[in-house]
């Protein structure tokens, strides 16, 4: 391919990308409704209508984010950065407490601060990696503020607590690093330091250790754990066969199992769909990581390319945890299944993150445009039009 006709191709938003969140969007409606609507016989429109309602102001918040040129989000990574650790800190003296006295909404239980983290710390990331350049396999220019810059969000948020989003944040930045040519070494030392850290947080909470302690007891034989949670997402999955018992007519979503307008919503789709609806939900995600990557090497700039990276890898590697959670392969976290999970900021946060991708797919541009340099250029040419126009007058 000629450089013009690659240029040609990444100025047309990726359609297949497009395609592809409007059928996760649909599969995910669809699986919602079904999860959700017996877990309150009185008012079973009542989790769908609140998902419906996330969905759509999500998608009008990725129209919005697929018109802004992405390299905004360079010029605004500070800002949004401090804007992202004050609500962080917010949320630890106003939040709301849920269970175990941990505090991680606001607004009612609207908003989550660890999730529009996420985005800003890939925002951030992305932007001081691409103007470190070469200078980022230097330990004092690398791994020294990398490790410092990561610690603070991963602080914060492990005080709510919140390890897995913590975890899921740590490992997206971490592949974000290597991306961008950090030395081995570098990614072993961050590696042991962050298996301390988090072991060491698991240790300080009791749920924590619950969830690995029953982890443990039943990874070989999760039919006999005395979780409740880990019993009745295998006994789903299990009783679905090759290919399911049909939407709607699960059985365990009837009491015995939990959560399942959100975390173990995957359980559902096994029991409902089967084994080829839940390798279709894999494929997905899959094809998802796919394009995301694609887009990512087609970039026309590092930036571009660290950012659409980091949020292929937090969407995709999000997918994958939950997935390993129902199918008992990692402890429980917690962590919703993207398009899926009900739940009203990962939602809007995701379907935003995802409209960046799009502008990325085409090679930026838009209708805002907020950058400095623009900006300068602009009101550079305010001046120079308005001095030929006196020249002319003269």
């Amino acid at each position: 391919m000629t450089a013009r006709a690659k240029t040609a191709v990444s100025n047309h938003l990726d359609y297949g990308l497009l395609i592809l969140i409007f059928i996760l969007i649909g599969f995910g409606i669809v699986m919602q409704f079904s999860a959700s609507y017996a877990i309150d016989p009185n008012h079973p429109y009542k989790f769908i209508t609140k998902h419906l309602m996330w969905v759509g102001i999500g998608l009008v918040a990725m129209y919005v984010m697929a018109l802004i040129d992405y390299r905004t989000w360079r010029t605004l990574a500070i800002p949004i950065m401090i804007g992202s650790l004050g609500l962080l800190v917010a949320v630890l003296f106003i939040g709301e407490e849920g269970v175990g006295g941990a505090r991680r909404h606001l607004l009612g239980g609207s908003v989550q601060p660890s999730e529009v983290a996420k985005l800003a710390i890939i925002i951030y990331i992305a932007a001081w990696l691409a103007s470190k350049g070469k200078k980022v396999s230097d330990v004092t220019m690398g791994l020294l503020p990398f490790s410092i810059i990561l610690g603070v969000f991963l602080a914060l948020i492990l005080r709510q607590p919140d390890i897995s989003t913590s975890a899921l944040i740590a490992l997206t930045t971490l592949a974000m690093l290597i991306v961008a040519g950090a030395d081995l070494l570098q990614i072993a030392i961050l590696l042991l330091v962050m298996g301390g850290v988090f072991i060491f947080a698991i240790t300080q909470y009791d749920y924590a250790m619950g969830r690995v302690s029953n982890f443990m007891a039943s990874f070989i034989a999760p039919w006999t754990s005395s979780d409740e949670q880990i019993r009745a997402a295998y006994y789903a999955l299990q009783s679905g066969g090759l290919f399911g018992k049909g939407l709607t007519n699960s059985t365990f979503k009837l009491g015995s199992l939990p959560l399942v307008q959100s975390d173990l919503i995957f359980a559902v789709v096994g029991e409902e769909l089967g084994l080829m609806g839940a390798i279709t939900v894999v494929a997905l995600f899959l094809f998802l990581g796919y394009k995301g990557t694609r887009i990512a090497l087609n970039a026309r700039d590092d930036f571009g390319r660290l950012l659409a990276f980091g949020i292929t890898t937090w969407i995709v590697l999000q997918a994958f945890i939950n997935l390993a959670v129902v199918t008992v392969t990692i402890p429980s976290t917690g962590i919703p299944l993207p398009f899926f999970s009900y739940g009203g900021t990962s939602t809007l946060m995701i379907l935003a993150t995802l409209g960046i991708l799009l502008n990325i797919s085409k090679g930026g541009g838009g209708r805002f445009q907020l950058d400095a340099n623009s900006l300068f250029r602009r009101r550079n040419r305010r001046s120079r039009v308005s001095h030929s126009h006196r020249r002319s007058r003269a």
